[in-house]
């Protein structure tokens, strides 16, 4: 494996960075968090500018915020752009839009770099065990550059298809995460409510068609009133805006992950984007005056 460059070390990318460095991987990482670099330093990860990330790497993975981020990362003033080599393939692993893929890929092609578009599932948990899953959009030849880094860094890696077919993957992914979480919140405070152990609920529950990876990841964060982010509400409200966006495009109705946006937007509002999506309990629990939480032991 040949030097590659790791650009966005925030609750996904740098655990995942760490990985490939544990694997024997050699790296160049950037962010714009002096603390996180020095935490490299210390492994003995040497941080670069992106320029230099640009000149020195075949490989380039970003892990970003969002669209607006990944191409200022790419093409902006010092950007990877001005440096890059052709056949060098870049790998953005941000959950965007699949216009926002498109056109890093065909900006990309100009200069005679690959690029995929690669969004990940499964949360900081699956990051740090090195459990992800990778849903890939681009040309085969640079999918399987990128396969054996996948291999480091997760459980499953497909291609699905060209250019932007990873983010709409990564797109509908999100519909199904949240609109679940928003499911199990709505069914767990009416539980509440009506007096019954949220806790017993689950060990109920959890074994027939209702049970879920979804269910079993958050409820247990839930009644510990743990909203520590494994993904931050305001990432998935990010994503979800993008469901809006990219459905409306395609004339394709959303009814429910509109309202779905619509119950994030109030928690925007409450103050509540810098926790957990499991946090969306929260509109709920609000709406009846309950929380779904642990009975106390008596």
């Amino acid at each position: 494996m040949e030097k590659i460059g790791f650009i966005g070390l925030g609750i996904m990318g740098k655990p995942m960075a760490m990985n490939l460095h544990k694997a024997g991987v050699e790296l160049l990482v950037y962010d714009v968090n002096p603390g996180v670099l020095e935490e490299f330093q210390d492994a003995g990860v040497a941080s670069a500018s992106l320029r230099e990330i640009g000149e020195e790497c075949k490989v380039i993975f970003t892990i970003l915020p969002s669209g607006g981020i990944v191409q200022e990362v790419l093409f902006g003033e010092g950007g990877v752009g001005e440096t890059v080599k052709p056949g060098t393939v870049v790998c953005d692993m941000s959950s965007v839009t699949p216009v926002e893929s498109k056109t890093c890929a065909e900006r990309l092609s100009v200069l005679g770099v690959g690029f995929v578009d690669s969004p990940v599932s499964g949360g900081e948990p699956k990051a740090i065990d090195g459990t992800l899953s990778f849903m890939a959009g681009g040309e085969e030849a640079h999918f399987n550059a990128l396969k054996g880094y996948f291999e480091i860094m997760g459980a499953s890696a497909i291609l699905i298809g060209g250019s932007g077919s990873g983010s709409v993957t990564k797109l509908a992914n999100q519909i199904i995460v949240n609109m679940t979480i928003a499911a199990v919140s709505e069914a767990f405070v009416l539980a509440a409510k009506a007096g019954a152990d949220p806790v017993k609920v689950h060990q109920a529950i959890r074994g027939g068609l209702a049970g879920s990876v979804v269910m079993d990841a958050k409820i247990p964060m839930i009644v510990e009133r743990n909203f520590k982010p494994g993904g931050k509400l305001s990432i998935n409200h990010k994503d979800i805006k993008n469901v809006l966006a990219t459905a409306h495009a395609i004339d394709v109705p959303v009814p429910l992950t509109s309202q779905l946006f619509e119950i994030m937007q109030a928690l925007k509002v409450g103050g509540h984007m810098d926790e957990d999506h499991g946090g969306i309990v929260q509109y709920f629990e609000q709406l009846a005056d309950v929380r779904v939480e642990k009975k106390p032991i008596r």
